[in-house]
Formats: C-alpha cells, structure tokens, sequence
C-alpha cells in the first residue's frame, strides 16, 4: 500500500516537474528576457546574463524534482567543470542530462535540436543564452568550433540522441571532429540512472517503481593531440579518436561511481 502511495505521487509529482519546466520556460519569454534585451545591448553581455538565468532555472528544477522525491544525485568531480574552457563530452541515457549540467555550471553553450527553438516554451530561453541551433551539419560544426575559439565551454552529446537501457554506445563523428578543429581539450563526463528512466523509448509517465539516481562523473580532461598522434589525415584523425570516445565511454558506464 505504501509503495502505492509512493508511486502515484511521485508520478503526480514527475507531471508538475514537467509543467512547471514548460511554463517556466514560457514565463521568462514573455517576462524577464525581453527585459534583458532591452536593458542590455551588448550581445555577448546579453548571453552571459541568459545562460546566467538558464542555468539558476534548471537548477531550480534539479532542486524541486530532488526535494519532492523524485531523484537522488550524486556529482563527483564537480570542481573540475570551473576550469579552462573546452569541449565537454557526455553519454546521454535520459532527457533531463543537459539540464544536470547546465544547472552545475553558470555559462556554457550546448547544442539543441531545432524543434526545441520553435518551441514557444523553450524558444525564450534557449534564444537569450544563444544555444546553438542542429540545423544544417556544416553550419553547426562552424559554430560549434567558433564558439570554443572565441573561449567558451561546450556540451556535446556525441552519441546525438538518447541510448535506451542496454544498448550498445554508438558515436558520430561530430564530436571528435569539432575537438580536432578547434584544437581544445575534452572534459569526459559520464553519466549513469539507475534504475533507467526518461530514455528515449520511455515517455515521462513512465516512471520506475522506485526514486531514480543520477550519478555524474566529471574526469580529468583529455589531450586531443596525443590521442591522434600519428594519424595520417584529418579523416583518420577523427575516426581514431572517435572510436577512442566510444571505448573509453562504454568502459566508464559499466564501471561504479
């Protein structure tokens, strides 16, 4: 009975967590953003303080969901996310793994699918802290690298979707090749929840029968030059380090935090 009582609330709790993200995001568009734009004209000023805003929303919201019962968290090696700029590469088990970080660090871009940008409760947000838009491969690889270039941090998920429980990691290209171009350090973070949930085949009501874990690892960066050295070309350059990515991350999901 209680294990009942239990589960129907944290399944009410997970629909309020997920509305309140979505009109969240809507109250800030229609709110404090067009504030900011008119206040601050600087574009690169403007984006700080959005990514700023963003990242205190979705810490909120790690908060809410912590404090309600519906996770536990666990981060180790959280003070290595405030180091030099670089590329932050993590494995993607479940929807909210971009909020996680963003909520741990103050500014920082990331790469959103376009639907989201169309989206009218993610749009605001996402257009104030000037995340990089997926549409068109060539224009993101540019603006990937030119955001690491001109000394930003980025979130890149190189698996580019989510993995469902059990299946093997599978990395594009992408990843290795925006560290190859922008010739930046990798910081690896790997991210583990147990039991699953919020995967790719699961939708939101579809909650485990217990409170889920997340346990963050961020590792020591990586240097890109020494794990490619010796490649011939720039295309064998990507395909060593990307399969070099894919081992090192596989290994690090099987091994406990």
């Amino acid at each position: 009975m209680l294990s009942q009582i239990n589960y129907l609330w944290r399944l009410m709790a997970t629909g309020v967590s997920f509305a309140m993200f979505g009109l969240g995001g809507l109250l800030l568009s229609l709110t404090l953003f067009p504030l900011i734009n008119l206040l601050i004209w600087n574009p690169q000023r403007r984006k700080v303080v959005g990514q700023y805003i963003v990242h205190l929303a979705f810490r909120f919201f790690i908060g809410f969901m912590n404090q309600v019962g519906i996770l536990d968290y666990e981060i180790i090696g959280r003070d290595k996310l405030e180091g030099e700029p670089c590329l932050i590469l993590a494995n993607h088990p479940s929807l909210i793994d971009v909020v996680f970080l963003i909520s741990l660090m103050k500014k920082v871009d990331c790469i959103v699918k376009q639907a989201l940008v169309r989206n009218p409760f993610t749009y605001g947000p996402i257009r104030a802290a000037g995340y990089i838009g997926n549409d068109g491969a060539e224009a993101l690889m540019d603006d990937c690298v030119d955001s690491l270039s001109q000394g930003n941090s980025l979130v890149v998920f190189p698996e580019g979707t989510r993995t469902s429980a059990g299946e093997a990691l599978r990395f594009q290209r992408g990843a290795a090749n925006i560290a190859i171009r922008a010739k930046c350090k990798i910081r690896p973070v790997t991210i583990r929840v147990s039991p699953t949930t919020l995967t790719k085949a699961e939708k939101w009501y579809q909650i485990p029968n217990k409170k889920f874990k997340v346990s963050i690892y961020i590792a020591d960066d990586m240097d890109v030059a020494s794990l490619i050295e010796g490649a011939p070309n720039s295309t064998m350059a990507t395909r060593l380090l990307t399969r070099y990515l894919e081992n090192y991350f596989t290994q690090e999901v099987q091994t406990n935090v």
